[in-house]
C-alpha cells in the first residue's frame, strides 16, 4: 500500500515529523476532513457534528492553524465564533514506508484510516439518504464507478497521474465560477493493487 502518498498533486505540501506528528490526533484529523468535505465552520458547528465540546474543538482547530493546516476566513465570524476552512492544496508524507520511524508509520495509517473512514462514510450517506434528498438532475449527474484491472506499478502509477491531473484541470477551470445551483460534491479515486489475488503475469516493466 502506497500509504505515504494520500493524494498524487503537483506542488502538493509534504509533510514533515512535526506537521504529521501535530496532525496525527483522531479529533484534529477528523476536523481537518470535515472542513475540507463541507467547507467553513465555526468551533460550535463542528463540536455539534463530533459531539464533542466547542472548547476541545477549539483546542485542536488553534493546533491545525499552528501548523498551517487550516485559517480563519477573512471577513466572517466575529471575536467570539470564528470561522475556519482548510488551507487548500494536496498533502503527501514525506518519506517512504520503508523509511519511516514506527512513530512516522503509526501516526501515516492513523491518518489514513480516519481520513478513509470519513470519506467511507460520505459514500454511504450517498447510498442511505440520496434517492430522498437529491433531485433527479442530481442523482443522474452521480456515479459510483469501479473497474478491475492488470496493470503493473509503473501503469498504476502512471493511470493516478492522469486521472489526478484531468481532476486538477477541472477544477482550475471551474473554481472562479460557481453557480447559484452549485452545490458541494465528492470526488473520490480509489486506486490499489487486488491482494491475494492471482497475478495475471510476472511484472517485468517498470
Amino acid at each position: 500500500m502506497t500509504e505515504d502518498i494520500e493524494e498524487i498533486r503537483a506542488g502538493a505540501r509534504v509533510l514533515d515529523r512535526a506537521s504529521l506528528k501535530a496532525l496525527a490526533h483522531p479529533l484534529r484529523i477528523k476536523l481537518f476532513d470535515l472542513l475540507s468535505a463541507y467547507g467553513p465552520a465555526t468551533a460550535s458547528g463542528l463540536a455539534a457534528r463530533v459531539g464533542e465540546s466547542s472548547g476541545a474543538t477549539s483546542y485542536h482547530l488553534r493546533q491545525l492553524e499552528r501548523h498551517d493546516f487550516i485559517r480563519e476566513v477573512p471577513g466572517m465570524g466575529t471575536d467570539r465564533e470564528r470561522w475556519w476552512e482548510r488551507i487548500p492544496g494536496g498533502m503527501t508524507v514525506g518519506s517512504r514506508p520503508s523509511e519511516k520511524s514506527p512513530a512516522e508509520r503509526l501516526a501515516s495509517h492513523l491518518l489514513l484510516q480516519e481520513l478513509t473512514s470519513g470519506r467511507g462514510q460520505r459514500l454511504q450517506d450517498f447510498v442511505d439518504r440520496g434517492d430522498d434528498e437529491l433531485t433527479d438532475e442530481w442523482l443522474a449527474a452521480s456515479t459510483l464507478s469501479d473497474a478491475r484491472l492488470e496493470l503493473t506499478s509503473g501503469q498504476a502509477t502512471e493511470l493516478a497521474r492522469r486521472l489526478q491531473a484531468t481532476l486538477e484541470a477541472f477544477t482550475a477551470e471551474h473554481r472562479e465560477s460557481p453557480s447559484v445551483r452549485s452545490r458541494a460534491v465528492a470526488v473520490q479515486l480509489n486506486l490499489f493493487p487486488i491482494l491475494d489475488a492471482t497475478p495475471a503475469a510476472t511484472e517485468s516493466t517498470p
